[in-house]
Protein backbone atom coordinates (compact mmCIF):
# COMPACT_ATOMS: atom_id res chain seq x y z
CA UNK A 1 0.00 0.00 0.00
CA UNK A 2 2.72 2.21 0.78
CA UNK A 3 4.62 1.61 -2.56
CA UNK A 4 1.29 2.38 -4.33
CA UNK A 5 1.06 5.74 -2.47
CA UNK A 6 4.69 6.50 -3.73
CA UNK A 7 4.17 5.58 -7.56
CA UNK A 8 1.33 7.78 -7.03
CA UNK A 9 2.64 10.60 -5.54
CA UNK A 10 5.75 10.62 -8.23
CA UNK A 11 3.45 10.84 -10.90
CA UNK A 12 1.49 13.53 -9.71
CA UNK A 13 4.98 15.67 -9.36
CA UNK A 14 6.01 14.54 -12.61
CA UNK A 15 2.74 15.85 -13.98
CA UNK A 16 3.00 18.73 -12.45
CA UNK A 17 6.38 19.16 -13.31
CA UNK A 18 5.47 18.85 -16.99
CA UNK A 19 2.04 21.07 -16.72
CA UNK A 20 4.24 23.73 -15.20
CA UNK A 21 6.87 23.83 -17.83
CA UNK A 22 4.08 24.39 -20.54
CA UNK A 23 5.89 22.24 -22.88
CA UNK A 24 3.53 18.80 -22.80
CA UNK A 25 6.48 17.16 -21.97
CA UNK A 26 8.11 17.75 -25.36
CA UNK A 27 11.40 18.80 -26.21
CA UNK A 28 10.25 22.32 -27.53
CA UNK A 29 13.98 24.22 -26.35
CA UNK A 30 15.16 27.09 -23.88
CA UNK A 31 13.27 30.36 -24.61
CA UNK A 32 15.54 33.29 -24.83
CA UNK A 33 14.70 37.01 -24.24
CA UNK A 34 13.50 38.21 -27.97
CA UNK A 35 16.21 39.50 -29.83
CA UNK A 36 15.78 42.47 -32.31
CA UNK A 37 18.65 43.40 -34.41
CA UNK A 38 19.53 47.31 -33.95
CA UNK A 39 21.88 49.23 -36.46
CA UNK A 40 24.69 50.60 -34.33
CA UNK A 41 24.59 54.69 -34.84
CA UNK A 42 26.29 55.73 -37.62
CA UNK A 43 26.45 52.42 -39.03
CA UNK A 44 24.57 50.77 -42.38
CA UNK A 45 23.35 47.47 -42.97
CA UNK A 46 25.73 46.03 -46.36
CA UNK A 47 23.74 42.69 -47.20
CA UNK A 48 25.78 39.89 -47.76
CA UNK A 49 26.51 38.07 -51.17
CA UNK A 50 29.10 37.35 -54.11
CA UNK A 51 31.41 39.36 -55.85
CA UNK A 52 34.32 39.16 -58.07
CA UNK A 53 37.29 40.17 -55.96
CA UNK A 54 40.64 41.18 -57.25
CA UNK A 55 42.20 42.86 -59.99
CA UNK A 56 41.17 43.41 -63.50
CA UNK A 57 42.98 41.36 -66.27
CA UNK A 58 43.87 44.86 -68.04
CA UNK A 59 46.26 45.44 -65.00
CA UNK A 60 48.59 42.68 -65.15
CA UNK A 61 51.19 43.96 -61.99
CA UNK A 62 47.77 44.31 -59.68
CA UNK A 63 46.97 40.50 -61.14
CA UNK A 64 50.42 39.68 -59.27
CA UNK A 65 48.86 41.03 -56.11
CA UNK A 66 44.96 40.47 -56.23
CA UNK A 67 44.19 38.01 -59.25
CA UNK A 68 40.35 38.01 -59.57
CA UNK A 69 38.34 35.83 -57.19
CA UNK A 70 34.67 35.04 -56.64
CA UNK A 71 34.28 35.55 -52.99
CA UNK A 72 31.35 35.57 -50.36
CA UNK A 73 30.78 37.67 -47.89
CA UNK A 74 28.15 37.24 -44.74
CA UNK A 75 25.87 40.68 -43.79
CA UNK A 76 27.28 43.10 -41.20
CA UNK A 77 27.19 46.31 -40.64
CA UNK A 78 29.97 48.86 -41.59
CA UNK A 79 30.70 52.73 -40.35
CA UNK A 80 29.29 55.09 -43.10
CA UNK A 81 32.44 57.08 -42.83
CA UNK A 82 35.79 56.73 -41.24
CA UNK A 83 36.29 56.75 -37.67
CA UNK A 84 36.50 60.78 -36.40
CA UNK A 85 38.85 62.69 -34.27
CA UNK A 86 35.54 63.25 -32.18
CA UNK A 87 34.85 59.52 -32.24
CA UNK A 88 38.36 58.61 -30.99
CA UNK A 89 38.56 61.55 -28.47
CA UNK A 90 35.70 59.53 -26.65
CA UNK A 91 37.83 56.30 -26.28
CA UNK A 92 40.84 58.43 -25.39
CA UNK A 93 39.02 60.54 -22.48
CA UNK A 94 37.47 57.38 -21.73
CA UNK A 95 40.22 55.55 -20.96
CA UNK A 96 41.91 58.28 -19.61
CA UNK A 97 39.02 59.05 -16.91
CA UNK A 98 38.90 55.52 -16.18
CA UNK A 99 42.67 55.65 -15.00
CA UNK A 100 42.22 58.63 -12.80
CA UNK A 101 38.92 57.21 -11.18
CA UNK A 102 41.19 54.24 -10.26
CA UNK A 103 43.90 56.10 -9.16
CA UNK A 104 41.59 58.08 -6.97
CA UNK A 105 39.86 55.09 -5.83
CA UNK A 106 43.43 53.75 -4.71
CA UNK A 107 44.44 56.88 -2.83
CA UNK A 108 41.55 57.26 -0.83
CA UNK A 109 41.88 53.01 -0.11
CA UNK A 110 45.16 54.10 1.28
CA UNK A 111 44.62 56.71 3.20
CA UNK A 112 41.21 55.24 4.60
CA UNK A 113 38.87 57.38 3.06
CA UNK A 114 35.34 56.98 2.69
CA UNK A 115 32.30 58.76 0.99
CA UNK A 116 31.35 60.21 3.96
CA UNK A 117 34.57 61.78 4.30
CA UNK A 118 33.85 64.18 1.23
CA UNK A 119 37.01 65.03 -0.81
CA UNK A 120 38.49 62.35 -2.22
CA UNK A 121 36.65 59.91 -0.32
CA UNK A 122 34.32 60.55 -2.64
CA UNK A 123 35.81 58.17 -5.19
CA UNK A 124 36.52 55.70 -3.13
CA UNK A 125 35.79 52.20 -3.98
CA UNK A 126 31.57 51.47 -3.91
CA UNK A 127 32.18 48.33 -2.20
CA UNK A 128 34.25 49.97 0.88
CA UNK A 129 31.01 49.92 2.34
CA UNK A 130 30.96 46.20 2.61
CA UNK A 131 27.34 46.05 4.19
CA UNK A 132 25.28 46.04 1.31
CA UNK A 133 27.62 44.09 -0.61
CA UNK A 134 25.80 40.24 -2.12
CA UNK A 135 27.87 37.50 -0.89
CA UNK A 136 28.86 37.01 -4.22
CA UNK A 137 30.51 40.25 -4.22
CA UNK A 138 32.32 39.85 -1.63
CA UNK A 139 33.73 36.51 -2.50
CA UNK A 140 34.67 38.12 -5.63
CA UNK A 141 37.06 40.88 -3.87
CA UNK A 142 38.06 38.69 -1.52
CA UNK A 143 39.79 36.56 -3.95
CA UNK A 144 40.69 38.26 -6.80
CA UNK A 145 40.87 41.70 -5.02
CA UNK A 146 41.65 45.26 -6.59
CA UNK A 147 40.91 44.64 -10.12
CA UNK A 148 37.43 43.14 -9.48
CA UNK A 149 36.40 46.26 -7.16
CA UNK A 150 33.82 48.81 -8.60
CA UNK A 151 34.84 52.52 -9.30
CA UNK A 152 32.45 55.23 -8.75
CA UNK A 153 31.41 56.85 -11.66
CA UNK A 154 28.34 58.51 -10.55
CA UNK A 155 30.77 61.38 -8.76
CA UNK A 156 31.78 63.59 -12.28
CA UNK A 157 35.68 64.39 -12.05
CA UNK A 158 36.26 68.30 -11.41
CA UNK A 159 38.07 69.85 -14.28
CA UNK A 160 38.55 72.75 -13.13
CA UNK A 161 42.14 73.18 -10.62
CA UNK A 162 39.52 75.80 -8.25
CA UNK A 163 36.93 72.92 -7.71
CA UNK A 164 39.47 69.94 -6.35
CA UNK A 165 38.51 69.30 -3.29
CA UNK A 166 41.64 68.55 -1.45
CA UNK A 167 45.28 67.91 -1.41
CA UNK A 168 44.75 64.24 -1.76
CA UNK A 169 42.74 64.80 -4.92
CA UNK A 170 45.11 67.38 -6.80
CA UNK A 171 48.16 65.17 -5.87
CA UNK A 172 46.51 62.25 -8.18
CA UNK A 173 45.58 64.73 -10.99
CA UNK A 174 49.11 66.53 -10.93
CA UNK A 175 50.17 63.12 -11.50
CA UNK A 176 48.86 62.79 -14.92
CA UNK A 177 50.14 65.51 -16.34
CA UNK A 178 53.87 65.74 -17.36
CA UNK A 179 56.39 67.88 -15.10
CA UNK A 180 56.04 71.72 -14.75
CA UNK A 181 59.68 71.78 -16.35
CA UNK A 182 58.28 69.86 -19.32
CA UNK A 183 55.65 72.58 -19.75
CA UNK A 184 55.84 75.18 -22.46
CA UNK A 185 53.37 77.94 -23.78
CA UNK A 186 52.17 78.40 -19.68
CA UNK A 187 50.31 75.29 -20.66
CA UNK A 188 50.59 72.04 -18.90
CA UNK A 189 50.19 68.69 -20.92
CA UNK A 190 48.52 65.43 -19.91
CA UNK A 191 51.33 62.48 -19.77
CA UNK A 192 49.80 60.85 -22.44
CA UNK A 193 52.12 57.45 -22.09
CA UNK A 194 49.44 57.07 -19.09
CA UNK A 195 46.62 56.23 -21.42
CA UNK A 196 46.74 52.70 -21.74
CA UNK A 197 44.08 50.73 -22.22
CA UNK A 198 44.05 47.01 -20.72
CA UNK A 199 41.81 44.59 -22.58
CA UNK A 200 41.95 40.45 -23.53
CA UNK A 201 40.70 38.11 -26.03
CA UNK A 202 40.93 34.98 -27.39
CA UNK A 203 42.97 33.65 -30.57
CA UNK A 204 39.91 31.35 -31.24
CA UNK A 205 42.21 30.33 -34.32
CA UNK A 206 44.83 28.75 -32.48
CA UNK A 207 42.18 27.41 -29.96
CA UNK A 208 40.65 25.26 -33.37
CA UNK A 209 43.96 24.37 -34.56
CA UNK A 210 45.23 23.10 -31.57
CA UNK A 211 42.74 20.96 -28.99
CA UNK A 212 45.22 20.39 -27.14
CA UNK A 213 45.49 23.92 -25.68
CA UNK A 214 44.30 25.12 -22.46
CA UNK A 215 41.98 28.06 -22.37
CA UNK A 216 44.44 29.84 -20.50
CA UNK A 217 46.80 29.54 -23.60
CA UNK A 218 45.25 31.55 -25.65
CA UNK A 219 43.79 33.85 -23.49
CA UNK A 220 45.54 37.25 -24.55
CA UNK A 221 45.98 40.42 -22.48
CA UNK A 222 46.87 43.43 -24.34
CA UNK A 223 48.22 46.99 -23.24
CA UNK A 224 47.97 50.14 -26.08
CA UNK A 225 48.88 53.15 -25.40
CA UNK A 226 45.60 54.85 -27.17
CA UNK A 227 46.50 58.74 -27.93
CA UNK A 228 47.44 58.98 -31.24
CA UNK A 229 50.81 59.98 -33.01
CA UNK A 230 50.67 63.33 -33.79
CA UNK A 231 54.54 63.57 -34.53
CA UNK A 232 53.50 61.88 -37.85
CA UNK A 233 52.90 65.16 -39.81
CA UNK A 234 56.25 65.88 -39.38
CA UNK A 235 58.19 62.74 -39.58
CA UNK A 236 55.90 61.65 -43.10
CA UNK A 237 56.97 64.25 -44.99
CA UNK A 238 60.53 65.83 -44.37
CA UNK A 239 61.34 69.01 -45.34
CA UNK A 240 57.79 70.33 -45.08
CA UNK A 241 56.46 72.43 -42.58
CA UNK A 242 53.15 71.00 -40.98
CA UNK A 243 53.11 71.97 -37.73
CA UNK A 244 50.40 73.41 -37.44
CA UNK A 245 48.47 69.88 -38.24
CA UNK A 246 50.50 68.15 -35.53
CA UNK A 247 49.90 70.86 -33.01
CA UNK A 248 45.79 70.72 -33.73
CA UNK A 249 44.61 68.13 -36.19
CA UNK A 250 43.51 65.80 -33.25
CA UNK A 251 42.27 67.87 -30.17
CA UNK A 252 40.69 70.49 -31.91
CA UNK A 253 37.31 70.84 -32.40
CA UNK A 254 37.50 72.81 -36.46
CA UNK A 255 38.79 68.75 -36.82
CA UNK A 256 36.26 67.08 -34.66
CA UNK A 257 34.66 65.60 -37.78
CA UNK A 258 37.74 64.84 -39.98
CA UNK A 259 39.44 61.29 -40.31
CA UNK A 260 41.58 60.25 -37.33
CA UNK A 261 45.32 59.45 -38.03
CA UNK A 262 48.59 58.52 -36.70
CA UNK A 263 46.94 55.38 -34.99
CA UNK A 264 48.49 52.14 -35.43
CA UNK A 265 46.75 48.74 -36.13
CA UNK A 266 47.05 47.79 -32.98
CA UNK A 267 45.40 51.33 -31.09
CA UNK A 268 42.74 50.56 -33.80
CA UNK A 269 42.18 46.90 -32.43
CA UNK A 270 41.94 48.42 -29.30
CA UNK A 271 39.17 50.89 -30.19
CA UNK A 272 37.18 47.96 -31.44
CA UNK A 273 37.27 46.38 -28.20
CA UNK A 274 36.53 49.66 -26.03
CA UNK A 275 33.71 50.08 -28.40
CA UNK A 276 32.23 46.80 -27.69
CA UNK A 277 32.97 47.07 -24.22
CA UNK A 278 31.26 50.11 -24.28
CA UNK A 279 28.07 49.53 -25.75
CA UNK A 280 27.96 46.10 -23.98
CA UNK A 281 28.27 47.50 -20.66
CA UNK A 282 24.84 49.97 -21.53
CA UNK A 283 23.05 46.90 -22.67
CA UNK A 284 24.07 45.03 -19.06
CA UNK A 285 22.73 47.98 -17.34
CA UNK A 286 19.27 47.48 -18.79
CA UNK A 287 19.55 43.54 -19.01
CA UNK A 288 19.88 43.14 -22.65
CA UNK A 289 21.67 40.68 -24.13
CA UNK A 290 24.82 41.36 -25.50
CA UNK A 291 25.92 42.82 -28.89
CA UNK A 292 28.14 41.61 -31.16
CA UNK A 293 31.73 42.42 -31.19
CA UNK A 294 32.72 45.62 -33.07
CA UNK A 295 35.97 44.93 -34.86
CA UNK A 296 38.32 45.88 -37.98
CA UNK A 297 36.38 44.71 -41.23
CA UNK A 298 38.77 41.49 -43.63
CA UNK A 299 39.53 42.31 -47.03
CA UNK A 300 36.57 40.83 -48.92
CA UNK A 301 34.52 43.25 -46.49
CA UNK A 302 36.22 46.02 -47.26
CA UNK A 303 36.41 45.39 -51.02
CA UNK A 304 32.71 44.47 -51.24
CA UNK A 305 31.63 47.57 -49.34
CA UNK A 306 33.82 49.69 -51.39
CA UNK A 307 32.22 48.21 -54.49
CA UNK A 308 28.82 49.31 -53.40
CA UNK A 309 26.97 46.62 -55.15
CA UNK A 310 28.66 47.54 -58.80
CA UNK A 311 30.14 44.96 -60.56
CA UNK A 312 33.41 45.55 -62.26
CA UNK A 313 33.54 48.92 -60.94
CA UNK A 314 37.24 50.44 -60.75
CA UNK A 315 35.81 53.04 -58.16
CA UNK A 316 33.31 53.29 -55.72
CA UNK A 317 31.42 55.71 -57.52
CA UNK A 318 31.58 52.84 -60.40
CA UNK A 319 33.20 54.49 -63.74
CA UNK A 320 36.62 54.43 -64.70
CA UNK A 321 37.37 58.01 -63.72
CA UNK A 322 38.35 60.59 -61.23
CA UNK A 323 35.83 63.49 -62.70
CA UNK A 324 32.05 63.61 -62.75
CA UNK A 325 30.50 65.39 -65.53
CA UNK A 326 31.22 68.67 -64.42
CA UNK A 327 34.41 68.19 -63.79
CA UNK A 328 34.77 68.13 -60.22
CA UNK A 329 36.84 65.03 -58.71
CA UNK A 330 34.88 62.57 -56.89
CA UNK A 331 37.46 61.82 -54.18
CA UNK A 332 40.39 63.65 -52.00
CA UNK A 333 43.65 62.01 -52.98
CA UNK A 334 46.65 63.51 -54.85
CA UNK A 335 45.69 64.29 -58.45
CA UNK A 336 47.56 66.17 -61.41
CA UNK A 337 51.60 66.24 -60.94
CA UNK A 338 51.50 67.03 -56.90
CA UNK A 339 48.51 69.61 -56.75
CA UNK A 340 46.91 68.39 -53.90
CA UNK A 341 44.60 71.34 -54.05
CA UNK A 342 42.81 70.36 -57.26
CA UNK A 343 40.47 68.45 -55.73
CA UNK A 344 39.48 71.09 -52.74
CA UNK A 345 41.24 70.02 -50.11
CA UNK A 346 44.41 69.94 -48.92
CA UNK A 347 45.20 67.58 -46.52
CA UNK A 348 41.85 65.48 -45.32
CA UNK A 349 38.23 66.47 -45.50
CA UNK A 350 35.50 65.78 -43.25
CA UNK A 351 34.41 62.24 -42.99
CA UNK A 352 31.18 62.83 -45.05
CA UNK A 353 32.69 64.44 -47.52
CA UNK A 354 31.89 63.94 -51.10
CA UNK A 355 29.15 61.62 -52.31
CA UNK A 356 28.47 57.93 -50.62
CA UNK A 357 28.51 54.81 -52.65
CA UNK A 358 25.55 52.68 -53.45
CA UNK A 359 26.18 51.38 -49.55
CA UNK A 360 26.22 54.83 -48.37
CA UNK A 361 29.49 54.54 -47.42
CA UNK A 362 32.12 57.61 -47.55
CA UNK A 363 35.19 58.02 -48.46
CA UNK A 364 35.71 54.55 -49.88
CA UNK A 365 38.42 55.80 -51.58
CA UNK A 366 41.08 58.86 -50.40
CA UNK A 367 40.92 60.82 -47.55
CA UNK A 368 42.64 57.99 -45.60
CA UNK A 369 43.82 54.81 -45.78
CA UNK A 370 41.87 52.52 -43.72
CA UNK A 371 43.38 49.79 -41.89
CA UNK A 372 41.70 45.92 -42.48
CA UNK A 373 42.21 42.90 -40.52
CA UNK A 374 43.95 40.70 -43.24
CA UNK A 375 48.01 40.70 -42.67
CA UNK A 376 49.95 41.46 -46.69
CA UNK A 377 51.20 38.87 -48.75
CA UNK A 378 50.78 38.79 -52.63
CA UNK A 379 49.83 35.30 -52.34
CA UNK A 380 47.03 35.93 -50.02
CA UNK A 381 44.48 35.46 -52.62
CA UNK A 382 45.71 31.98 -53.98
CA UNK A 383 44.98 30.36 -50.82
CA UNK A 384 42.23 32.20 -48.76
CA UNK A 385 38.56 30.92 -48.71
CA UNK A 386 35.97 31.75 -51.31
CA UNK A 387 33.11 31.95 -48.42
CA UNK A 388 33.90 34.87 -46.07
CA UNK A 389 37.99 35.09 -46.74
CA UNK A 390 40.34 36.17 -44.17
CA UNK A 391 44.33 36.06 -43.97
CA UNK A 392 45.89 37.09 -40.78
CA UNK A 393 48.51 35.99 -39.58
CA UNK A 394 49.52 37.34 -36.02
CA UNK A 395 53.27 36.68 -37.21
CA UNK A 396 52.92 38.36 -40.20
CA UNK A 397 52.91 41.89 -39.34
CA UNK A 398 52.00 43.79 -42.12
CA UNK A 399 48.63 44.74 -42.31
CA UNK A 400 46.72 45.64 -45.48
CA UNK A 401 45.23 49.20 -45.62
CA UNK A 402 42.98 49.58 -48.73
CA UNK A 403 41.38 52.94 -50.38
CA UNK A 404 44.35 55.20 -50.63
CA UNK A 405 44.75 58.63 -49.17
CA UNK A 406 44.98 62.34 -49.87
CA UNK A 407 48.54 62.10 -50.14
CA UNK A 408 48.12 58.78 -53.26
CA UNK A 409 47.63 58.63 -57.16
CA UNK A 410 44.57 57.27 -57.97
CA UNK A 411 45.59 54.27 -58.63
CA UNK A 412 45.85 53.23 -54.79
CA UNK A 413 42.11 54.29 -54.85
CA UNK A 414 40.64 51.87 -56.84
CA UNK A 415 39.05 49.29 -55.09
CA UNK A 416 41.18 46.82 -55.65
CA UNK A 417 44.10 48.22 -55.01
CA UNK A 418 46.16 46.61 -51.93
CA UNK A 419 48.55 48.18 -49.86
CA UNK A 420 50.55 47.78 -46.48
CA UNK A 421 51.66 49.45 -43.31
CA UNK A 422 53.43 47.79 -40.13
CA UNK A 423 50.80 46.82 -37.62
CA UNK A 424 52.80 49.12 -34.65
CA UNK A 425 53.48 51.84 -37.51
CA UNK A 426 51.23 55.41 -37.34
CA UNK A 427 50.80 57.47 -40.28
CA UNK A 428 49.32 60.91 -41.25
CA UNK A 429 47.14 59.26 -44.16
CA UNK A 430 46.02 56.05 -42.20
CA UNK A 431 42.50 55.69 -40.11
CA UNK A 432 39.96 53.26 -40.13
CA UNK A 433 36.21 52.50 -39.62
CA UNK A 434 34.83 49.25 -38.21
CA UNK A 435 32.54 47.02 -38.71
CA UNK A 436 29.62 44.67 -36.87
CA UNK A 437 28.44 41.29 -37.93
CA UNK A 438 24.93 41.27 -38.54
CA UNK A 439 22.47 38.88 -35.99
CA UNK A 440 18.80 38.37 -37.57
CA UNK A 441 17.27 37.14 -40.50
CA UNK A 442 19.85 36.75 -43.48
CA UNK A 443 20.08 39.42 -45.90
CA UNK A 444 21.74 38.87 -48.95
CA UNK A 445 22.56 41.06 -52.13
CA UNK A 446 20.98 38.18 -54.11
CA UNK A 447 17.87 38.16 -52.44
CA UNK A 448 17.24 41.48 -52.49
CA UNK A 449 17.61 41.83 -56.52
CA UNK A 450 15.40 39.04 -56.80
Amino acid sequence: MKMNKLVLLITVLAFMVSCNSGDRGQVVGVKGKRWHPEKPYGMTLIPGGAFIMGKSDDDLAGMQDSPTKTATVRAFFMDETEITNSEYRQFVQDVRDNIIRKNLAEMADLEGKVPDDGGIGEFAYTDTDTTNLTPYQKYIINTYGNDQRTLNKEIDLHESTEDFPDELYSEVIDNMYLPLEESYNGQRTWDVSQFVFTYTSMDIQAAAKDRSLNRSDVIEQEEIMVYPDTTVWIRDFAYSYNEPMHNDYFWHDAYGDYPVVGVSWDQAKAFCQWRTIYHNNYQKGRKRQPVNVYRLPNEAEWEYAARGGLQGATFPWGNNYTLNDRGCFMANFKPLRGDYAADQALYTVEADAYEPNDFNLYNMAGNVSEWVNGSYSTSSYEFMSSINPSVNDKNNQRKVVRGGSWKDVAYYLQVSSRDYEYADSARSYIGFRTVQDYMGEEVTKNAKNK
